[in-house]
């Protein structure tokens, strides 16, 4: 342990600072694994009620992303990075669907 007294502060500060680090860490991933959930139920049954389900936990991933690259605990590449992902997670699901609804409309 320091003896110093900045050291001491230092100390209390990095603990504070990682233990808030590591709470915006745990919900982003908390909340991008409730995202892919409500993908792929969605991927089994489409629904508006589905979909509906889908924007609101894409929502509050995002938000939570941006508050994290914005606090600073997520580089602004690694955020952008995760909203990417999460959104292609979502457009493979709708993209098939829309392609196979234009071709039927083609014929």
């Amino acid at each position: 342990m320091a003896n110093i007294k900045s050291a001491i502060k230092r100390v209390h500060t990095a603990e504070r600072n990682r233990l808030r680090n590591k709470a915006y860490k745990s919900a982003v991933k908390t909340l991008m694994k409730k995202y892919l959930a409500s993908v792929e139920k969605y991927a089994a049954n489409p629904s508006p009620e589905a979909m509906n389900e889908v924007q609101s936990h894409m929502a509050a991933a995002y938000s939570k992303i941006d508050k994290a690259v914005k606090r600073g605990v997520l580089h602004i590449n690694n955020g952008a990075r995760k909203k990417s992902r999460l959104a292609r997670s979502l457009q493979r699901v709708v993209a098939p669907k829309s392609a196979a609804t234009q071709q039927s409309e083609a014929s």
